[in-house]
């Protein structure tokens, strides 16, 4: 029987495991009953790092709390729940030391729950696909591990740099001569509460580093080629959440002629009616957390993933 791999990340600002795993249940729950094809299975996969940051925004909380002047300061909890965890695990993460015990950590992760080898990745099941839903600055960093050419410098370690390679070439078949005999095909993209779009100043801007396209460019050619169909992208924002930003007129400026290999739509989820008197005011930011973690329980969110996944497209 053919599997569907639905590959979870989560954002930033979450600290347990637990909790995490808890919020992707509910989703992925969500979408196998609104699913209806007994000939596939849908199988989870959770990619969790959360803890690897943890140590360095709580240290910085405390230093935080700890001037005499903090009191002082305004939007307390909008800084220390919103701001913090976000510029603070992005920070974080653009240390080549806390990136590295990331990538450890969702790589081995990955393998154990999908119960496969990177030597069965070689061979996959026919029929098996991978579908990939990130949330919050978990898109930038699946991007990143995925795309970016820091990961290929020479000063990088190593054992680092195979981990990379093993993630590109054997789930995805990244960099391989023959894209047909490596990696499970990727079937769809859904990101939600992104802010991906900020990220790829950098590659506007001719950034190196971080620059995504190029290998982004090579995995979606590599899925039309085979099918003649552009790869399903959903991108999921709530208009209360801060963090949120439209994709649809930005890929265009960063894929150019691989634009039409890609179908991307911007979804706006979880719209409340009565916000809209409010919505260019103050009120909806201060309560942008709780709408930027909503999309775990949203049940548009969920019907549209599994719209995107059944067979036939």
């Amino acid at each position: 029987m053919a599997t569907d791999y639905i590959f979870f990340i989560h954002g930033v600002n979450t600290r347990e495991k637990s909790v995490f795993h808890q919020n992707a249940q509910i989703l992925f729950d969500r979408i196998q009953s609104s699913t209806h094809d007994p000939s596939r299975t849908l199988k989870p996969v959770y990619l969790f790092w959360g803890d690897v940051s943890a140590k360095g925004t709580d240290e910085l909380l405390k230093g935080l709390k700890a001037s005499p002047k903090w009191t002082q300061f305004w939007f307390q909890n909008l800084r220390t729940e919103q701001i913090l965890p976000f510029v603070g695990d992005a920070a974080l993460y653009l240390s080549r030391g806390v990136s590295a015990q990331i990538v450890r950590q969702i790589a081995d992760q990955a393998l154990c729950q999908m119960g496969v080898t990177l030597e069965d990745l070689k061979t996959p099941r026919q029929g098996d696909r991978l579908h990939l839903v990130t949330h919050s600055w978990g898109t930038v960093i699946l991007f990143d591990v995925l795309f970016a050419p820091r990961w290929e410098a020479n000063d990088v370690d190593l054992e680092i740099r195979q981990t990379v390679e093993n993630i590109r070439t054997g789930f995805f078949g990244l960099g391989t001569a023959d894209n047909k005999s490596y990696g499970i095909p990727l079937g769809s993209i859904h990101t939600m509460g992104s802010p991906i779009s900020l990220f790829s100043l950098i590659n506007l801007n001719d950034g190196h580093s971080f620059n995504l396209t190029p290998k982004l460019k090579e995995l979606l050619e590599s899925i039309y080629k085979p099918t003649g169909k552009p790869l399903p992208w959903r991108n999921y924002a709530h208009p209360g959440d801060p963090i949120a930003y439209p994709l649809e007129g930005v890929m265009p400026l960063l894929l150019r002629e691989s634009s039409n290999k890609v179908e991307i739509e911007d979804i706006i989820s979880l719209t409340n009616p009565l916000m809209q008197p409010f919505s260019q005011s103050l009120l909806p930011l201060l309560s942008g957390g709780e709408a930027h973690g909503s999309y775990w329980k949203s049940k548009e969110v969920a019907k549209t993933i599994a719209e995107v996944i059944q067979p036939g497209r």
